[in-house]
């Protein structure tokens, strides 16, 4: 893991309970920000609560924009956002539901306007500036078999990176994004563990391997400190190459 520091830097991460918004929260601790945690799954934070006892956890289900804005209204000034939740129904584009775009869309994208939209006024009444960091994937650019309302989410959610970075860029907050392929998360060891499903998708990646989550929080990090302060607007494939052709 790189070396980051994050004195004096409060932080929020949605999709804290799991997978890489949890190693998220863990390395900002680490790095010295004080950290709000949120998830929709309270086991997943209560776990997270005693391994780190500093942290403040939020439990709402991040997809009800009606429960986020009540959830985190009083949440306190934030510096740092990485909007980390979000879900994956995989479909035929024939098979695909109304029910499971919509639900798709809402954890994936909707989510993380009305959590970035919430943040960011307080930044900009601060006039304190502030970094935003939306996960998406390399599904953005991508069509992907069975990934019709995924795909969809995560172009939509790299369009929103867009015009967050256009728009709050003047008032000296950043956003941009990171777009990793397959993470070797424990659900990505689980659905990936078959060679003969991981076997053409590794073929088409110049260094043979999938992204572990470290490569992931890296480069999280990277966009949240001032080593990246005059990057803004940016779209990072942490995918080994399988974007080339």
């Amino acid at each position: 893991m790189a070396t980051f520091h994050f004195e004096n830097k409060r932080a929020l991460v949605t999709g804290a309970g799991k997978g890489i918004g949890r190693d998220v929260v863990i390395a900002l601790v680490a790095a010295g920000a004080t950290v709000t945690a949120v998830s929709r799954t309270e086991a997943d934070l209560t776990l997270l609560k005693q391994q780190f006892p500093a942290i403040r956890t939020v439990c709402v289900n991040i997809a009800d924009a009606a429960q986020v804005q009540a959830a985190l209204q009083n949440v306190g000034p934030i510096d740092l956002l990485v909007n980390c939740a979000g879900v994956a129904m995989n479909e035929p584009f024939l098979s695909t539901t109304l029910e499971r775009f919509d639900a798709t869309l809402d954890t994936n994208v909707r989510a993380a306007f009305v959590v970035s939209q919430l943040v960011a006024r307080g930044m900009v009444e601060r006039k304190t500036g502030g970094s935003i960091v939306n996960v998406s994937s390399v599904a953005s650019t991508l069509a992907l078999v069975d990934h019709t309302s995924y795909c969809v989410s995560k172009g939509a959610l790299d369009q929103l990176t867009r015009m967050m970075a256009l728009e709050l860029g003047p008032h000296k907050i950043r956003t941009n994004s990171v777009n990793p392929t397959v993470v070797m998360t424990e659900m990505g060891r689980a659905n990936w563990s078959d060679p003969a499903k991981a076997g053409p998708v590794l073929a088409r990646i110049p260094l043979g391997k999938f992204p572990e989550v470290p490569h992931v929080v890296n480069a999280i990090l990277y966009f949240l400190s001032d080593a990246s302060d005059m990057i803004n607007g940016t779209f990072l494939p942490i995918d080994g190459g399988l974007l080339i052709d």
